[in-house]
């Protein structure tokens, strides 16, 4: 089915992450070109991006996503380089590993929590925005789209982790008034939220290794399997196609195997070990 990306420009911030790579790849599969982020990892980016293939097809930047100066520089380099900048996917996140009630977490992992996952957003849109108003629509009429990964958190709640669930709650706002300014600037531009449930990447994967932690992560679910990062990206690329999407707007995308936020399984009917055996194989299916 043809998405109507091709040669459409697209920002993806944290793109040297494991749902980063396969946003990456999804988007250059359907002819797009990328303006691939990352903060610490550039050279590992830069490398996947040798690797695969893009060539002409890409450029890197480096930026930390708290710093609105620095990505409103990062939007420039896509002009630059493309001439404009069509979709922006803002993906860079950080959830922090160990469990903490909020009057046991520090005032600074709770401030870096909050500016990473949700203003490092705002400053995403920010800059985005501040380009579409300068060069205003695709003559082609192939509308402009914003997407934020959010999080199951935001929406159920993570207890020891409200820094992160309040975070990527505060999302949903933004996405609900951003698409009605959006519009001001592209009457047919669209903001857009895929919020992932449990998904195996290297952020998630050092409590996936926990004892217990995938049966207690999968009672959850009706269907007993973790996402794979590349079911992330394939919704984000659904949300994001002038074709497919078009008229789709305001609204959040739960890729979460049905979770509902109230157990479905008993221990005894979630065979963990299979899964276990499957996400080493870089399968993420029960």
């Amino acid at each position: 089915m043809n998405a109507a990306l091709d040669g459409m420009v697209v920002l993806i911030t944290g793109a040297s992450g494991g749902i980063g790579r396969e946003l990456a790849r999804a988007f250059a599969a359907e002819g797009a070109r990328l303006l691939l982020h990352a903060h610490t990892g550039l050279d590992r980016l830069e490398a996947f991006c040798e690797a695969e293939g893009f060539g002409e097809q890409a450029r890197c930047a480096r930026a930390d996503v708290r710093d609105p100066t620095a990505m409103e520089a990062v939007v420039q380099r896509g002009i630059e380089a493309f001439g404009r900048v069509d979709i922006a996917i803002a993906n860079a996140g950080r959830w922090p590993a160990e469990d903490q009630a909020l009057d046991q977490a520090s005032v600074e992992r709770v401030q870096q929590t909050v500016e990473i996952n949700l203003l490092g957003a705002a400053w995403t849109a920010r800059a985005w925005m501040g380009g579409l108003r300068r060069l205003g629509p695709r003559p082609d009429e192939r509308g402009a789209s914003l997407c934020f990964v959010g999080s199951t958190a935001g929406r159920f709640g993570e207890a020891h982790h409200s820094d992160y669930a309040m975070a990527k709650a505060g999302l949903h706002g933004l996405m609900a008034s951003l698409k009605n300014e959006v519009v001001r600037l592209d009457p047919y531009a669209r903001v857009n939220m895929v919020q992932p449930g449990w998904t195996v990447t290297e952020m998630a994967r050092e409590a996936l290794d926990e004892p217990g932690r995938i049966a207690s992560v999968l009672r959850t679910m009706p269907l007993r399997q973790l996402a794979s990062a590349r079911d992330i990206a394939q919704s984000v690329l659904f949300l994001s196609s002038p074709a497919l999407a078009r008229h789709i707007s305001g609204e959040a995308l739960t890729v979460a195997g049905g979770m509902e936020g109230r157990l479905q399984w008993e221990p005894s009917q979630i065979d963990e070990d299979r899964v276990r055996r499957r996400v080493a194989k870089g399968e993420a299916g029960a």
